[in-house]
């Protein structure tokens, strides 16, 4: 199948799909005799892989390594839980930091009493040391 169809059967755009193959992340796709690429099934596979590990938070070396991982079938699944088991460990402290951000945030915004006066205790929260 074509770029186009491959996108839009594995839900990424052909500009990503152009990007994974130019960083090697997914091997470069068949060539036509009118040089246009040609994506087989397992590609579109590799895609939806990719994508979701996307949507996931994986960085691409991780993907990169987990990709390795699930095309070798005689693999040890430890590898593949060290991988997720640190992203979730990064996941968790990034959302532990965001809910401490909002908080912070959400303390400023009741304090200020959003009207014509001047004084705005979210421009001083923002600007103390």
């Amino acid at each position: 199948m074509n770029i186009g169809a491959a996108a839009a059967d594995a839900g990424v755009s052909a500009k990503m799909i152009r990007h994974y193959e130019s960083i090697g992340l997914l091997n470069p796709a068949a060539r036509r005799e009118n040089s246009y690429r040609d994506y087989a099934e397992r590609d579109v596979n590799e895609l939806r892989y990719i994508g979701r590990a996307r949507r996931l938070g994986f960085s691409i070396e991780e993907i990169r390594t987990l990709l390795a991982l699930w095309r070798d079938n005689a693999r040890p699944s430890r590898e593949v839980r060290k991988i997720a088991t640190a992203h979730l460990a990064d996941l968790d402290a990034r959302i532990a930091e965001m809910q401490e951000m909002a908080g912070a945030l959400r303390n400023l915004v009741s304090h200020c009493h959003g009207d014509a006066r001047p004084d705005c205790p979210i421009l001083d929260g923002l600007g103390a040391k």
